[in-house]
């Protein structure tokens, strides 16, 4: 599948209890690289991997959470096209002018019907990866500090209306269903997961009654034998973990769930397949979904369904 329009996650802003220690937490627990802060206070970082200047924000908050979660886009040609489809479909957006966010240029932001804010963005300074563009190594000292996730990967989101936020991504943003799992009287989806690109998913949701709620924001680590290293220290750190190191059934992934000590919930997680959109989506039936969420236990812990930020 060619990567057009939309190419990527880009940026998740997250809402912290205590900025200075979660400074230290993302830096030296999460490993990753500190890019600076701007004048209203938010903190920037990267994973060592990535190229672009900033993936994930933090910002001092009295509740836990996120503020928005951003795609990137191949061109300001193909965001202004998004932004002309999203007003014709009778969707809402705003400009945030280049510089709002560090190294990143204008943005184009809308609400979708879970409650959650979405954004489109074009520009972000290519950083780099700590290595050159001719010969690079294989790694940097970098991808030694802490759990180091090579990228910061997708986001899991709970609202309602997710039939709606369905056909927004499909209809408007060229995404892709790839799987989803029924309510049981099977006339609706509990939950779905969506791509724009090879991967499994960029975007999940899953359908609550409450608004713009936050499950977790998920990290790329490189295998199995990673995910493990991360529970060594996540164990090591006194970081609470929700379940892990396991499997899911649901994009095949290898994943542990735990909590920054904001109490948001984030996955480190390893493999799934390569998807693509001519493949037919995988259903998972209700009385199915603790395999499909956690293979090896066969059941959903409480914690994981009713815990979000």
């Amino acid at each position: 599948m060619a990567l057009t329009g939309i190419i990527r996650p880009g940026h998740a802003q997250m809402r912290v209890l205590d900025l200075k220690e979660s400074v230290d937490w993302y830096s030296n627990v999460l490993g990753l690289k500190n890019m600076g802060t701007d004048k209203s206070g938010r903190v920037y970082f990267k994973a060592w991997d990535e190229r672009d200047h900033n993936s994930v924000i933090l910002r001092q908050a009295d509740q836990a959470g996120i503020d928005f979660f951003a795609f990137k886009v191949d061109s300001v040609a193909s965001m202004n096209k998004f932004e002309s489809d999203l007003n014709a479909y009778g969707v809402k957006t705003e400009r945030i002018p280049a510089g709002d966010l560090m190294e990143t240029g204008e943005r184009v932001r809308f609400e979708i019907p879970s409650g959650h804010l979405i954004e489109l963005y074009a520009e972000k300074t290519d950083v780099g990866n700590g290595q050159s563009y001719t010969n690079p190594e294989a790694w940097t000292s970098e991808a030694e500090i802490g759990i180091a996730p090579t990228r910061m990967d997708h986001c899991l989101l709970y609202g309602p209306d997710i039939e709606k936020v369905q056909k927004l991504f499909e209809e408007v943003l060229g995404f892709y269903l790839v799987e989803h799992v029924e309510l049981p009287d099977g006339n609706a989806d509990l939950a779905i997961w969506l791509s724009a690109s090879n991967k499994a998913h960029d975007i999940a949701f899953v359908r609550h009654d409450e608004p713009g709620k936050l499950h977790h924001v998920a990290y790329k680590l490189e295998s199995w034998e990673k995910v493990l290293r991360a529970a060594d220290l996540m164990s090591m750190n006194r970081v609470p973990i929700d379940i892990g190191p396991t499997r899911h059934g649901i994009t095949r992934g290898t994943t542990i769930y735990a909590f920054d000590n904001s109490g948001n919930r984030f996955e480190t997680f390893s493999g799934g397949y390569e998807a693509y959109p001519d493949f037919e989506p995988i259903k998972w039936t209700f009385d199915e979904a603790g395999r499909g969420i956690f293979y090896h236990d066969r059941v959903i812990n409480e914690k994981f369904l009713t815990v979000m930020t």
